[in-house]
């Protein structure tokens, strides 16, 4: 069973909260200016380098990271910062768009098991799942007995991921519409990131008090000891990436994860 880290216990959500119970604006790890949360996010990010090697050494143990967020939180960036010094080997990350025909035409869950980390392996997940309570739900296009339904699976599915090994951390990552009114237009004012940006950007965002009720909803339903829930502040990129550098690290350290046993045919080999 996942145990709540005690740092991150405030960000933990359950069912009694509500998005607005946490500030996006929020930096409560910063104990110095922004070069000492870098040079502290470089400490961690080589520290779970050492970690993934002992993790996937192991071969045993395994864990999936799951980003969500509402357009422009910074998925794609918190994957490039927090993995700058891990193997590409090391790490594997899934994204998911809009269920292709081939995966409408089975379960909503069929193209997660696909994807759910191997043994020893770290997994990173941006978007996932999630998207099928969200999109769906805002839209009206499910019903609430089929949204029910499917937090029940969902619980059901990552029981049965930490029952086989694998540790489940989900983090919700927290802009406000401000926030994002600015990422998304340096997206447009700037045509080296167009490709970052689409009409249906400014759609979605006309249904953001909805897509927070739906977050709000779906995070309650299925936020469990085994597989919780963290919101992460994320109006300040480089302390978003820093909290989630500290919850992988701390996750990680609690493993107390171990290199195998010497092989005892090796002893006193010498390679000539």
């Amino acid at each position: 069973m996942t145990k709540p880290l005690q740092l991150f216990r405030p960000f933990r959500f359950t069912d009694k909260h509500r998005l607005a119970d946490y500030d996006p604006e929020a930096i409560p790890l910063s104990r110095g200016g922004e070069d000492d949360q870098r040079a502290r996010l470089e400490a961690l990010a080589s520290e779970l380098d050492e970690l993934q090697n002992l993790l996937h050494a192991g071969g045993e143990r395994k864990l999936l990271l799951v980003l969500q967020g509402m357009d422009t939180s910074g998925k794609d960036g918190t994957i490039r910062w927090v993995f700058s010094r891990t193997s590409p080997l090391g790490v594997r990350v899934a994204a998911f768009k809009a269920p292709t025909e081939e995966e409408k035409a089975r379960d909503f869950l069929w193209r997660c098991h696909a994807v759910v980390p191997r043994a020893g392996e770290l997994m990173v997940w941006n978007r996932s799942h999630y998207e099928d309570v969200l999109v769906p739900v805002v839209n009206g296009w499910i019903d609430k007995a089929t949204t029910a339904e499917r937090y029940r699976r969902i619980n059901e599915f990552e029981a049965l991921l930490d029952g086989t090994g694998t540790t489940v951390l989900k983090c919700m990552l927290h802009i406000d519409p401000q926030e994002q009114r600015k990422r998304l237009q340096a997206r447009i004012d700037d045509p080296t990131k167009h490709w970052k940006f689409s009409l249906g950007d400014l759609e979605v965002r006309k249904q953001w008090p909805q897509y927070q009720r739906a977050y709000e909803k779906a995070m309650r339903a299925t936020s469990t000891n085994l597989a919780p829930w963290y919101v992460i502040p994320s109006n300040d990129k480089l302390h978003r990436n820093l909290m989630i550098a500290e919850l992988l690290v701390a996750t990680l350290r609690a493993m107390k994860l171990k290199p195998p046993r010497a092989n005892p045919a090796f002893k006193g080999l010498i390679v000539r």
